[in-house]
C-alpha cells in the first residue's frame, strides 16, 4: 500500500501505517545502537511501540536522537520488500537476534516464515506495510515514552524496554494528538484526586485505593445513584460473602478457568478463595428457594467487593486496581425474555451515560477458545445479543473470540471528552452457570424448567468509573456529585454568625456546604475555591445581612449576584434534580 491509497481514518491501514513506523523505528536503533536486541513491535491501538533489550536507558535525549534518523530513514524513501525463506535460512539472518530466533523456533513447522527489509536492515514479520518509508511523514513520528515491559508477557522472562510512539501522516494532527496527550495529564485523575482529598494509593497496599472523606462522598453518591435508577427499573438488592470454598468456585468453573486471578487461602484445611465477582454467590441466592414463572425475570442487583490478582506492572491509579466494587446484577428469566431483558438493561445504559456526557460503541464478543457449552448454544445467544442491538437501533462490532469462557457479551466503549474510550458496561448471556448450578423454577405447566441468565454491570467498577469521570469533568464534578457543593465566604467578623446560618440552611436542604473562616484575603479564598472545584461560592458582607441576601459566584466565574436564599436555593435544587453539567 502506498501513501496514495491509504485511508488514515480506516483501522486497518492506520495499524499498517503505524506497525510500517514500528520498522523505521527498529532501523533506527539498530543504525545508532547496533548492540541493542530487537524483541517485536506492533502497531497498537494508539501507535506503536517496540521491545528492546538494551545495556542502557532510552532517556528523553536518546529518543529524539531516534526521532531525527527515523525522518532522515522517511526521506531516504526506502522500499519494504517481502521475502519468503525457508526456517534455516531465517536462523541464519536472525543469528544476533535471540529474541527473534525463539519465535522463529516457536513457528509451526508448516509456517510461512517472512521477512521485510528496507534498505540495509531487515526484521522478521508477517506485514503488511505501506511499500517504502517515504510514504511516511518523518515530520508527523513522535517518540513518546519508554517503560519497562516482559519479554513475551512473561514476569519471569527477561525485563525490556518498550519504546512508544505515534505518527499521522499530517504534522498537524500530531500537534493536535499532542495537545490533548496534555490535556490528558492536566485531568490524571491520580493528580486531581490527590490535589482534591479523594483518594491515594500507598506502597503497603499496591493496587488497594484509599478513599479519603471527600472521596468517599463522592463514591457513596454514585452508589445512591445507581440505587435510584435500579429500583425504577425493578432490581432488588443483595450481599453476597467476600470469601467461598473451593468446592463453589470448582462448580461455577473459576478454579479450572480464573484461578491465576484469585486470592486464596486454607481455612480449617478446606481451600477458600476471595470472590473475584459476585456471579457464584448470586446463583446460591437464586437456589435457596423455590421459583415460579410468575416470578421472572428476576432482577438481582449487588455492590460487592471484589478482588483479583492484576501484575504489579499492569496497576494504574483507579483504572486498574486489585480490589474494587462491582455494580453487579444478574437478571433471572425464560429464554424467551432473553431479547427483552437485553434491550431493557440497554435502555438503563442509555439513561446511565448520557447523565455524564459519554456516548458508546457495542462491541458484541463472541466464543474464547477457552470456553464451556455446546456451539449450538452460543450461537444461540450471540444473535440474540445482535438481535437485541438491531430492535434498539444500535450498531456494534464483532470482537472475535473475547467472550466470558461461559457465554458471549455485548462490551459497552465509553467515549470521555477527550476522545478516549474505556471499557465499562457490559451484558454477558449466561446459559452455562444455571446448568452448573441446577437452578430451577416451575413453569406454567407445574414442570421444572432451567433459566437463562445474564451478568452485567454498568460502571463496572465504581473506583474505576471514579477515575473516569475525574477525568472527565477535570475534577468539576457536576453538583450533585460536588464533595463540597458550595462554601460560604464571610467578608468580615460580623458576618461569620450569618455564613453559619447559610450552611446550616443549605445542610437542610440537603447539600453539603462548608464555610471559610480563615483570616485570609477574599481573593485568596475564592481563587482557592476554584482550586477546589467547588461549584458556588457565596460571599457575604454587611450589606447581605442587612438586605437577608447571599453574593454568589459559579467556579466558572460567573458572577450571579445578590440573590435572596430561597431564590439560589431553587437555583441549587433545580441543578441538583435535573443532574445538569454547567
Amino acid at each position: 500500500m502506498n501513501k496514495n491509497e491509504l485511508n488514515f481514518e480506516n483501522e486497518q491501514d492506520r495499524k499498517i501505517y503505524w506497525h510500517t513506523c514500528s520498522h523505521i523505528l527498529a532501523q533506527a536503533i539498530k543504525r545508532l545502537y547496533p548492540e541493542v536486541k530487537l524483541a517485536i513491535g506492533p502497531a497498537i491501538e494508539n501507535g506503536f511501540y517496540y521491545d528492546l533489550d538494551a545495556p542502557f536507558g532510552f532517556n528523553p535525549e536518546i529518543l529524539e536522537k531516534l526521532e531525527n534518523e527515523m525522518r532522515a530513514i522517511c526521506k531516504e524513501n526506502l522500499e519494504l520488500k517481502r521475502s519468503e525463506v525457508s526456517r534455516k535460512e531465517a536462523l541464519e539472518l536472525m543469528k544476533n537476534e535471540p529474541y527473534k530466533i525463539e519465535l522463529i523456533n516457536d513457528l509451526p513447522d508448516d509456517a510461512v516464515i517472512s521477512f521485510y527489509s528496507q534498505g540495509e536492515f531487515i526484521d522478521l514479520c508477517a506485514g503488511p506495510h505501506l511499500d517504502s518509508t517515504g510514504d511516511v511523514n518523518g515530520n508527523g513520528i513522535k517518540l513518546l515514552s519508554c517503560a519497562g515491559a516482559y519479554w513475551r508477557g512473561d514476569s519471569n522472562r527477561e525485563s525490556l524496554q518498550r519504546i512508544y510512539g505515534i505518527a499521522f501522516p499530517e504534522k498537524e494532527k500530531l500537534e493536535e494528538y499532542l495537545e490533548r496527550l496534555e490535556e490528558a495529564k492536566r485531568r490524571d485523575h491520580r493528580k486531581i484526586g490527590k490535589e482534591l482529598g479523594l483518594f491515594f494509593l500507598a506502597d503497603e497496599g499496591p493496587g488497594f485505593p484509599f478513599f479519603m472523606p471527600k472521596g468517599l462522598i463522592l463514591k457513596n453518591t454514585l452508589i445512591e445513584y445507581w440505587r435510584e435508577v435500579h429500583k425504577r427499573y425493578g432490581y432488588v438488592e443483595i450481599s453476597t460473602p467476600m470469601m467461598l470454598n473451593r468446592d463453589l468456585w470448582e462448580r461455577s468453573g473459576h478454579w479450572a478457568h480464573y484461578k491465576d486471578k484469585m486470592y486464596t487461602t486454607v481455612i480449617d484445611d478446606t481451600d477458600f478463595a476471595i470472590k473475584p465477582m459476585n456471579c457464584p454467590g448470586g446463583m446460591l441466592v437464586y437456589r435457596s428457594e423455590q421459583h415460579s414463572y410468575r416470578e421472572l425475570p428476576l432482577r438481582v442487583g449487588e455492590l460487592g467487593l471484589v478482588h483479583r490478582h492484576e501484575l504489579s506492572g499492569t496497576l494504574h491509579g483507579l483504572f486498574r486496581v486489585r480490589c474494587f466494587t462491582q455494580d453487579d446484577a444478574h437478571i433471572f428469566m425464560t429464554w424467551d425474555q432473553m431479547r427483552d431483558e437485553i434491550k431493557n438493561v440497554i435502555k438503563l445504559f442509555d439513561e446511565v451515560y448520557s447523565v455524564f456526557g459519554l456516548s458508546y460503541q457495542i462491541e458484541v464478543s463472541t466464543m474464547p477458545e477457552d470456553h464451556m457449552g455446546d456451539l449450538e448454544t452460543w450461537d444461540f445467544a450471540t444473535n440474540t445479543l445482535k438481535a437485541a442491538c438491531d430492535d434498539m437501533g444500535k450498531s456494534y462490532i464483532i470482537n472475535e473470540g473475547d467472550g466470558a469462557f461461559y457465554g458471549p457479551k455485548l462490551d459497552f466503549h465509553l467515549s470521555d471528552s477527550l476522545g478516549r474510550t474505556w471499557q465499562c458496561g457490559t451484558i454477558q448471556l449466561d446459559m452455562q452457570l444455571p446448568e452448573r448450578f441446577e437452578l430451577e423454577y416451575i413453569g406454567a405447566d407445574g414442570k421444572k424448567h432451567r433459566p437463562a441468565m445474564i451478568h452485567r454491570v454498568v460502571f463496572g467498577s465504581i473506583e474505576r468509573f471514579i477515575g473516569i469521570i475525574t477525568e472527565q469533568f477535570a475534577g468539576a464534578f457536576p453538583l450533585w456529585l460536588a464533595p463540597v457543593q458550595a462554601i460560604v465566604l464571610p467578608v468580615t467578623d460580623r458576618a461569620g454568625e450569618y455564613a453559619e446560618d447559610i450552611v446550616k440552611r443549605l445542610d437542610s436542604a440537603g447539600f453539603r456546604a462548608e464555610a471559610d473562616h480563615r483570616p485570609e484575603k477574599l481573593g485568596y479564598k475564592i481563587r482557592e475555591a476554584q482550586g477546589q472545584k467547588i461549584p458556588y461560592m457565596i460571599i457575604v458582607g454587611d450589606k447581605d445581612i442587612e438586605n437577608k441576601t447571599v453574593s454568589v459566584r459559579h467556579r466558572s466565574g460567573e458572577d450571579l449576584g445578590a440573590l435572596k436564599f430561597e431564590d439560589f436555593e431553587k437555583i441549587l435544587l433545580n441543578e441538583r434534580a435535573s443532574k445538569a453539567v454547567k
